[in-house]
């Protein structure tokens, strides 16, 4: 079996001297040599161009480059200077002298692209059938389709010929081939990534995805890729996130009323899904129904209202010029476009804004929605007989996601008895990314199973935190626990519970002489592991909670069980001079029992 290509192991064997890029090269192209039977490419790198990238490496610091050696593969609608960009039709072609911003970033950390992929033409699908380079094949089962637009990009790496991949996301290209290929496909916050480079699909609503082996590659990859772009007018910075739903004890995930979920006839999709709501649970979650008709109502827009004159207006000069040469179903999509009137814009904007005011006020209630990414999967002789229905269905839970400004990451749930992979996916409000892979990580962990279509273990998880965290974590130890009187000082400034722990065993605890609070004291030796609880506030709120600790009290830095520091309550020395060791009780909750004896 060849090795494994996660990011992890890859650099695992860069820094023990194992593997060099050139060597990974050599052995990427013998994975290549055969014939492309799954239409997975459109062009690639030659020998000499892929040597050359993993020779500009040669003396590098691997420390220093987050990519170092790491291939990567990018779908036919995102600009690779050198190579031509088709967006999957040979007659639109052009060759850019430039890198897209996001490919650009990612070479410049030290990863090695290897070509472009097949796509649904004009990024206009979700079934990977739509392409005269051929029909994508799905990894696991050629007879079936690979999702799209996305096809290529999903495939390459459920094989083995790339650690990570680059789509675009506008209807549901970034999730719903990840679903079909048993990967991690994350769908940014609108803005996230540039689209400088990329060819538009709607250029409003259009966000480059990330496909990758782990929930733990994905946010590396999203890490270095992100960044406000000034000659991208819909770029805008990546916010740091709020409560990490991800890493918490306990949140609220919401699951749509049966009414909702459609699974087209598919009782092993149901089955499934059924399943992952129980994964849910078991990391946590407590389930709240969630009406998705609001939600629906906003996808019908995509391809009813307005956005259908934007894939018109993106290539409209080739279109009017050569419409024989566009693929007959996306002809007929964008055909629908030519007459959109400004009148029946403003319409549909009207209607998007009411809707947007119903959904958002969805996330009061919930942290995360969990959704299949498709309800069904088709076979590819299914699909071309009767590509509109069948591929709408395929849209079905994602073709609001960015008309609300949402963001998203299709997981891994299992396989059909059939064999096919299925796939649910997060869904969050924009700037959430971290959260949302970090719970995609437990999930992906909680289910287990291999890599995409290798024969590679999932590897163990990966306590990464490389996106910026807009959160403070306090540790509490007495009145501020759960459930006791100064609580609420935590919960009216948005503060929630991380986690339930007890710190290293390196304290001595004591009740203050007024009798309502305790006091935490460091020790060098004779210590005792302290029950506490870990809360997670907005940075903003932070300042205020701090100004109202009275003395002797205050925060300082605690260090937990685990080993990791925290902020956390710490007392002054002078503070017990009359006060009683309760050290023995480990914890004030145990001290509060004994005295209401």
């Amino acid at each position: 079996m060849k090795p494994s290509l996660d990011i992890a192991t890859l650099r695992q064997r860069y820094q023990s001297g194992e593997l060099t890029p050139l060597a990974l090269v050599d052995d990427l192209l013998a994975r290549l040599a055969s014939e492309d039977g799954h239409h997975v490419w459109i062009s690639r790198l030659d020998a000499d161009a892929l040597r050359a990238y993993a020779s500009k490496l040669d003396g590098r610091d691997i420390a220093a480059l987050p990519f170092y050696g790491i291939p990567f593969a990018i779908k036919d609608n995102i600009d690779l200077a050198g190579l031509p960009t088709t967006a999957g039709c040979p007659e639109y072609a052009y060759t850019p002298e430039r890198h897209a911003t996001v490919v650009a970033r990612l070479i410049d950390a030290g990863a090695i692209p290897i070509g472009k992929t097949n796509l649904d033409q004009f990024a206009t699908g979700l079934n990977g059938t739509r392409s005269p380079y051929g029909a994508c094949r799905n990894a696991f089962n050629p007879d079936t389709i690979s999702g799209g637009s996305s096809s290529g990009s999903a495939v390459a790496v459920a094989l083995g010929l790339a650690s990570f991949s680059l789509g675009t996301d506008t209807a549901g290209s970034g999730r719903v081939p990840a679903a079909f290929n048993n990967l991690i496909g994350h769908k940014p916050s609108c803005g996230a990534l540039s689209t400088r480079g990329v060819v538009p699909a709607c250029r409003s609503l259009d966000a480059v995805s990330i496909f990758a082996l782990t929930a733990e590659d994905a946010e590396r990859v999203l890490a270095v890729a992100a960044g406000f772009d000034a000659e991208d007018e819909y770029s805008r910075p990546l916010a740091p996130h709020g409560f990490d739903f991800g890493r918490a004890a306990s949140f609220r995930f919401g699951v749509p009323l049966q009414k909702d979920l459609a699974f087209f006839g598919n009782a092993e999709a149901e089955r499934l899904f059924g399943e992952a709501v129980a994964r849910m649970k078991s990391l946590g979650g407590t389930p709240v129904a969630v009406d998705l008709a609001p939600f629906l109502d906003t996808a019908r827009l995509l391809y009813g209202g307005p956005w259908v004159a934007e894939r018109y207006l993106a290539i409209r000069d080739f279109f009017d010029a050569q419409p024989d040469k566009v693929f007959p179903p996306v002809r007929e999509i964008i055909t629908g476009g030519r007459d959109i009137s400004a009148a029946d814009t403003f319409a549909s904007l009207y209607k998007l804004r009411a809707f947007k005011r119903v959904c958002d006020a969805v996330w009061k209630d919930i942290d995360v929605m969990l959704t299949p990414t498709a309800g069904t999967i088709y076979r590819v002789d299914e699909m071309q007989a009767d590509p509109i229905r069948l591929n709408s269905n395929l849209g079905y839970y994602t073709n609001f996601m960015n008309l609300l400004d949402l963001a998203a990451t299709a997981v891994p749930a299992g396989f059909q008895n059939d064999g096919l992979p299925f796939g649910v996916t997060l869904i969050a409000p924009p700037h959430q990314d971290g959260p949302l892979l970090h719970l995609a990580s437990s999930m992906q962990q909680a289910l287990g199973g291999k890599l995409g279509a290798s024969g590679h273990a999932l590897p163990a998880a990966e306590a990464l935190n490389l996106l910026q965290d807009g959160q403070v974590r306090v540790a509490v130890v007495g009145a501020h626990l759960s459930g006791l009187p100064l609580n609420p000082q935590l919960t009216e400034r948005d503060a929630r519970l991380v986690a339930m722990t007890q710190t290293a065993p390196k304290y001595r605890f004591y009740a203050l002489p007024d009798g309502k609070r305790p006091g935490l004291i460091k020790v060098e030796s004779d210590g005792a592991a302290i029950a506490c609880e870990v809360w997670e506030m907005p940075a903003k709120n932070f300042g205020s909670f701090v100004a109202g600790i009275a003395a002797p009290l205050g925060i300082g830095k605690l260090e937990l069980a685990d080993g990791s520091s925290v902020n956390g309550f710490i007392c002054e020395s002078i503070g017990i001079a009359d006060a009683r060791d309760i050290t023995a009780y480990g914890g004030w909750r145990a001290w509060l029992a004994e005295r209401g004896k």
